[in-house]
This record gives C-alpha cells, structure tokens and sequence, in this order.
C-alpha cells in the first residue's frame, strides 16, 4: 500500500519508524526538505500542505493519507476521499476538530461535559465578558503547542487576548490534567489506552512530564472512558485520537481538546504498551486487526526542549548520565535547531513505582539540558 503523511514533524517521524515493520510504501509532504521525517520515508515531496492543488496531486495516486498536524488543505481531502482515498481521519471530522469554536461547539450540541465558554471574534469583545474571568482565552485556528492559548484571570489580562476569532473558556478548578488516546478502525471497531496524567510546564503551556496508567479512583476512570468512547462515537470517523480532559476538585470529568491524531501525550506507547499509539494508527491504515493496548509497566515520560537563553546549532549536556539511568529510553527528533521551549525530543521511563518514576522524571528534567554550541 501507498500511505502518505501529511507533515513532516516528530509526529510524522515516530510514525514512520513504526511503520518500518510494515510493508508499505510511504510518501511525506512537507515544506521543509530538513524536517525530523524527510530522511525516513521512501518518496519525500516539499510543498505547502495548506495549499489545495499540493495537497490534492500529493495524495491521488495514494491508497490513504494521515496528517501529524491539524494546518492542512481539507478541502483537497474531501476530493481525495470522493475519489476513493482513504483519509484518516475523516475531512468532516478534522474540520470540526481543526477549528476550536467549531469543536467546543460540537461538544455543546452532542451534550458531552465541558467548560463553559463564549465565542469572541475580536479583542474589544473580551470587554462584554469581564465577569466571566478568569478564563483561558484559545485562538479558533492557527494555535500549537501551548501556542494560541493565553490566561486571563482578571480584566488588566485581557490585552493578551487575541484579536481574531477565539473561545473564551471559563477556568476549571483542575484536580488532574488526563490524556486518552482512543481508536476507531474503518470497521467502528474501537481501543483505548489507560489514561495518562500530565503536568505541565506553565511557562510554555506545554507537557513538562506525565505518568502512565493515571492512578484515578474506578468512579473518574469509567468518567473519562465514557467520555472518550461518546467522543468517537459522535466523531464518527476512523483514526486515532487523543482526548485532553480535565478532573475537577468535585471528581467530576470535562473534556477540554481533542486532537485528531498521533499526540504528544501517547508517546510513552511506544516502550510502555504492548502496541504504540503509531503502530495502531498503521493498524487502522492497513485494514489490520487493532492492537493490544495494555500497559506492559507503569511509565513516565519527560518532554526535551529547548532551554532558555540558548538558540542555534543544538546539542545536549548530560545525554551519558540519563543513558546509564535504568529502563530510561531517549528519542531525539532530529531538529539542527534549538530555541527556548521548542520541543527537541523526550525521555520515557519505565518502573512500577509511582514515587521512584516522578523521581526519575525530575532527575532527567535536571541532568539533561537541550542547548545551542
């Protein structure tokens, strides 16, 4: 089969190094001819994957495509899909899920629990809304990593905004940030993996580490699984899926994002499961049979990035020390370049304690330090 990627970033890369077990053909679209995945494909093609008729002559001689980044041509995707092309996932559902005012709406119409929010189309707006603070303040379209997302706790805030279309989310008292990754083959045949507990770094809003399976009570287990089965239930669409939920101080579960493919938050599977987050996506793609998602052990993982105050040529002090630290596994994404908070790699740690792995986590977070010659 024919398969191609639509992004060439870590994502696209850690998806590549799965499908390697495969026999498949693999193709990549990507403006950067240095991106993390140009060098592990079989056919890489550098081109705009927001433009339409880029995208569309990149996947019609295909016999599916995926995406690693929600930015891309939909329109090209719909055709692509009429003319046979299998599009994981769907271009109805990533068109949903691409835009944040369309996907907290689609939340509020299928009736699944989240926080309360108003729509703003312009900065002067967030002055109707003084009361409602604090708040996090999301742009429609164009966010990343922790990109796209500012906090605005009381009305002096309220110049950070963004003056474009953008939710205005009511902040949730949060008791634990979890992740799922869910998936759903062509057949609606579906898998979950155990959820993981994240924490996050706040000066990027990005992940700082997280712990795999989250130690959650039975009752906000089966709350968070209900909550990721009636997404993709609603979503209709093939694929996988990593649903972001928040936990309250009640215990109560609300969902807060979802992205429509491989995510930061799965990629402890790839050690830590019997079948990665990638190799099920490859499953689902290949009209395989899916994959046993349980845990082999308990992990953690630490997010690489760049350290502050260094931009360049990057490299990484103290690589020696984490390798001799037990059951400690690094993946480098292959970037030349560093700058502050820019995700270069991640560590995954495996053990059955929960103590000694939050232990672990801290240890990498302080021997190894991503910086520029």
């Amino acid at each position: 089969m024919k398969i191609g990627i639509l992004g060439g970033g870590q994502l696209g890369r850690m998806l590549l190094q799965a499908g390697v077990n495969y026999v498949v053909e693999t193709h990549v679209l990507e403006n950067d001819s240095e991106c993390p995945a140009a060098h592990l494909c079989n056919h890489f093609t550098k081109g705009d994957i927001q433009d339409f008729d880029t995208v569309y002559n990149f996947g019609k001689g295909l016999d599916a495509i995926t995406i690693e980044i929600e930015a891309v041509n939909v329109d090209a995707l719909d055709k692509l899909q009429k003319e046979g092309v299998r599009v994981y996932p769907s271009p109805a559902t990533l068109r949903i899920i691409k835009n944040k005012i369309l996907q907290k709406q689609f939340y509020k119409d299928k009736e699944i629990p989240t926080a309360e929010f108003v729509i703003t189309e312009q900065a002067s707006d967030l002055n109707k809304h003084i009361s409602f603070l604090p708040a996090v303040h999301k742009l429609g379209e164009g966010g990343y990593d922790g990109k796209g997302v500012q906090i605005l706790k009381e009305k002096d805030d309220i110049e950070k905004g963004f003056n474009a279309p953008s939710v205005l989310e009511k902040l949730v008292p949060v008791q634990k940030e979890i992740a799922v990754i869910v998936a759903m083959n062509d057949k609606g045949e579906t898998a979950i993996y155990p959820p993981a507990e994240m924490v996050f770094d706040v000066r990027y809003n990005l992940l700082d580490y997280q712990l795999s399976p989250s130690r959650l009570v039975k009752e906000v287990l089966w709350k968070v699984e209900a909550i990721a089965f009636k997404v993709l239930r609603e979503l209709k669409s093939p694929g996988i899926f990593a649903v972001e939920l928040f936990v309250d101080k009640n215990n109560d579960v609300l969902l807060n994002e979802i992205a429509p493919r491989v995510h930061n938050s799965g990629h402890h599977t790839i050690e830590a499961n019997y079948c990665s987050q990638y190799d099920m996506l490859w499953r689902i793609m290949l009209q395989l049979p899916l994959g046993n998602t349980a845990a082999i052990l308990p992990s953690s993982l630490v997010n690489l990035v760049g350290a502050e105050g260094y931009t360049g040529k990057v490299t990484y002090r103290g690589m020696d020390e984490v390798l001799k630290l037990g059951n400690t596994f690094i993946h480098l994404y292959g970037k030349a370049n560093t700058k502050p908070g820019r995700k270069m790699g991640h560590v995954t740690i495996l053990g059955n304690d929960f103590t000694e792995l939050t232990h672990t986590a801290h240890k990498v977070k302080n021997l190894l330090q991503v910086i520029s010659e």
